[in-house]
């Protein structure tokens, strides 16, 4: 989930605090610089965001970087990277789960720690292993890892140089106008005419002078054709917008417009989806939400079955994978840990396997015996919310396309009218603003729905506490006389989604059970018989939108809500305490 960075050129330390800068949606509890120069290592740390790391001193033209997401030790100096131990710099993305064993060899030595990382213990392992060649120590010292890694390397023995080695967790190499670089993710690198060489699994690399070399597990040299960075999509900016977060919301309807690649283009996919007589779904946090939301246009439209898992506990159960199984792995960066494990075990299990994402170069898709692009574009802000739309209409097409196959038509043509319906609800949605001093001072907060409604309550209900800290949870409305009323008492907002006419009657009966009960109700429904209900506190009145479609949609108020509400909280909706957007680690 950290970033790293590594630069060999010229005039290093402006460049890779720049490079941070643009990763800190991977990570923000503290950042780190560490330059070579003359065979003397001179490093900078601070807790918290890379801004005021102080650099202005900092000569060199070789150097690491890194800002973090802490998992081992915490958000402190002392344990902020790099970490540097004897002859060696070492910046860390991931886990390594056998640091306990490794770091008492270390302690037995008679070394001594200065961290409570993981990842401190790379260094000390790379100094004793350390023979005059640093590849072979690199190889010799990852060979004994248990984890994740990307791991960017520099040995005060060789100057102008940078090792760098990848096991699940993503690195790239970048060759740019002006030196190489490497970086934990491209909007590090993106600049014009920018090459990019993403390293696999198991290899290894090394920067030295003006030259990259690729290694394999085995140490012996790989050729790699580089791809050119599209700067405008990799360096967006935030155009008028306060945060990234609103214009991301801003852009839902543009995102919806252009759609998706069509199935068909996409590499044989649309056969496997034809031919599939089982469609599982497995994905993490919002990614799970689309599925979800996803299920219910499988089975109701297509009479697909579909079964939705969430990716961190699909490994742990077991799972029976049916024959003619085809398995969707949703994924915005393509570098969820969880769902990269869970996409594998599914394949070797005989699921054909199908990446949902919106990074087309990445692990996930590497993996996958199909990519399907969501085309959301670029996102920053750490909650998602426009690559959430773009799943949903992603996952939903699949459906459509089931269902006209069963000779069931119209439902293309009512996919096309999202983005219009998408445009409608921005202006609409506004209203939410009106609502936030109820939520400013709530105990927890409560979104319900019914059936393609409660999916798109979980997501609202996941962005709210996300970017506004207040306890929230999403349930089905009718959950909450089984245990959840307990909990409302007077004033407690409960935000309820109501898409579906058949529906309606059911939920407005949860409705007045918590009215009755003293809570502040806020309904987004199309219904408006239901949005003049004397009695709540407050309503959004959708264009209609087609329930079995509507979580693109309705989804739209419950992020504006969530966005306010942290704005008049204090906070940072872009940058949420504790979260960042890759999370590559398990």
């Amino acid at each position: 989930m950290c970033g790293i960075v590594g630069y060999l050129g010229k005039n290093a330390a402006p460049r890779i605090y720049a490079a941070l800068k643009k990763l800190e949606y991977r990570g923000y509890d503290s950042a780190g610089i560490a330059l070579l120069s003359d065979g003397k290592f001179t490093v900078r740390k601070k807790v918290g965001p890379v801004a005021g790391l102080k650099i202005a001193d900092l000569a060199g033209n070789c150097g690491v970087g890194h800002t973090r997401w802490a998992t081992h030790g915490a958000p402190t100096e002392q344990n902020a990277h790099p970490h540097v131990y004897g002859r060696f710099a070492v910046v860390h993305n991931g886990i390594i789960e056998n640091y306990r064993t490794l770091k008492e060899e270390c302690l037995a030595r008679g070394e001594v720690f200065s961290s409570e990382t993981d990842s401190e213990v790379i260094a000390h392992m790379l100094e004793h292993s350390y023979r005059g060649d640093l590849l072979e120590a690199v190889r010799a010292v990852t060979a004994r890892l248990v984890g994740s890694y990307a791991l960017a390397i520099l040995c005060s023995d060789c100057p102008e140089t940078v090792a760098l080695a990848r096991e699940k967790s993503p690195l790239i190499v970048g060759r740019g106008h002006v030196g190489l670089w490497c970086a934990s993710d491209v909007p590090a690198l993106a600049e014009k005419g920018m090459q990019l060489y993403p390293l696999g699994d198991g290899e290894f690399a090394v920067l030295h002078g003006d030259e990259a070399a690729f290694y394999d597990r085995d140490g012996a040299p790989l050729e790699k054709k580089p791809t050119l960075c599209d700067a405008a999509r990799d360096t967006p900016e935030k155009g008028g917008f306060l945060h990234f977060m609103r214009k991301e919301i801003a852009e839902i309807p543009s995102v919806l417009r252009r759609r998706p690649h069509a199935l068909t283009a996409c590499g044989g996919f649309y056969e496997a989806l034809c031919a599939a007589e089982h469609i599982g779904i497995t994905a993490c946090g919002t990614a799970y939400h689309a599925g979800l939301a996803a299920k219910y246009a499988f089975e109701r439209l297509a009479r697909m079955p579909c079964e939705v898992s969430f990716a961190g506990e699909y490994r742990y159960y077991e799972p029976i994978v049916p024959e003619k199984t085809l398995m969707l792995a949703v994924s915005q960066s393509g570098e969820t840990a969880d769902t990269i494990a869970a996409a594998r075990l599914a394949k070797e299990r005989g699921a054909v396997v199908a990446a949902v994402v919106n990074e087309e170069k990445s692990t996930l898709a590497a993996l996958a015996d199909f990519v399907v692009p969501v085309g959301a574009g670029r996102e920053i802000a750490v909650a998602a919310t426009k690559s959430y739309a773009a799943q949903v209409l992603t996952l939903d097409s699949m459906a459509a396309s089931l269902a006209e196959r069963r000779g069931l038509r119209g439902y293309g043509d009512l996919l096309k009218e999202l983005p219009d319906l998408a445009e409608e609800t921005l202006s609409v949605g506004e209203g939410v603003r009106a609502w936030v001093a109820h939520f400013l001072s709530a105990r927890s907060v409560y979104f319900i729905g019914r059936g393609v409604d409660y999916a798109a309550a979980l997501e609202g209900s996941l962005k709210l506490k996300e970017i506004s800290y207040l306890p929230s949870e999403g349930y089905p409305a009718s959950e909450l006389k089984h245990g959840t009323l307990a909990l409302i008492e007077a004033h407690t907002p409960v935000v309820a989604v109501l898409t579906s006419e058949a529906l309606a009657e059911k939920t407005m009966n949860a409705v007045h059970e918590v009215t009755a009960r003293g809570a502040s109700v806020f309904l987004v429904t199309t219904v408006r018989a239901c949005a003049e209900t004397p009695g709540l506190a407050g309503a959004v009145l959708l264009p209609q939108c087609g329930d079995v479609f509507s979580p693109a949609i309705s989804v739209i108020p419950l992020q504006l809500l969530a966005y306010y509400v942290s704005l008049a909280r204090g906070n940072d909706p872009d940058r949420p305490r504790n979260l960042a957007k890759s999370v590559t680690v398990e």
